[in-house]
């Protein structure tokens, strides 16, 4: 028997859909402005430029959705709807020809942002982990095996809050798609069964507060709800 030191960290488990099968999350990587309407309202040149990745801790997400904390310390919470892509098959320097068979599933994500201190940590140049590494930060549905088909390319992706619109794009207004994001994130980290890989948010970021709705999807994906509290 295992003699911990301390009682080691419970599984980040992601349901999966269609089966009694869990997800185990290793590691959460991000991609920063892959969007061209959110790269210009956070301030930044909309050409396509090379993709830039961040991470937020594993126990960030949040299996479902649901009544999540009021994150401490911000005054400016901000909601960005991301299409999240489950590794299968881990690998570096993964050609983008193969990368989308090391794609395990999809899934509809939020990943929630303290603005304020992100932009306090831009300014200044420090990490980014105060506005983007927060407790709860990932909401995330249940994953959709990739064998049971991809969202299309033009698939729908929306979010809102106490059922007011406020986030609507397509898929394909990506500045880097899924296969081109796997080769780039595989450059600089060995990917491995288990990493989530949230791709971007379109335009449309707006802040909310303790007690809202939030609803979004994505077409094909299961919906994510997540209230506030």
């Amino acid at each position: 028997m295992t003699n911990y030191a301390v009682p080691p960290a419970a599984e980040t488990l992601i349901p999966v859909m269609g089966s009694n099968a869990l997800f185990p999350v290793r590691r959460i990587y991000c991609v920063g402005r892959n969007y061209a309407e959110h790269a210009r309202e956070m301030g930044s040149d909309p050409n396509r430029e090379p993709p830039f990745f961040f991470s937020k801790p594993r126990d960030a997400a949040v299996p479902g959705g649901g009544s999540i904390p009021f994150p401490p310390a911000t005054d400016n919470l901000q909601h960005e709807v991301e299409l999240v892509v489950a590794i299968g098959l881990g690998g570096l320097d993964i050609p983008e020809t193969q990368a989308l068979a090391h794609v395990y599933g999809y899934a509809t994500g939020i990943d929630f942002t303290r603005r304020d201190l992100q932009m306090i940590a831009r300014e200044k140049c420090h990490p980014w982990e105060p506005g983007k590494g927060m407790d709860h930060g990932a909401p995330i549905s249940a994953i959709v095996p990739a064998s049971h088909g991809a969202p299309s390319v033009d698939a729908a992706i929306w979010l809102k809050v106490n059922n007011a619109p406020r986030q609507a794009a397509r898929l394909n207004q990506m500045t880097w798609n899924v296969a081109e994001i796997i080769h780039r994130l595989s450059h600089f980290f060995e990917l491995a069964p288990g990493d989530l890989i949230f791709t971007g948010t379109p335009g449309g970021v707006s802040t909310v507060r303790r007690g809202d709705m939030i609803t979004c999807g994505i077409d094909d994906l299961p919906q994510l709800h997540v209230s506030l509290i």
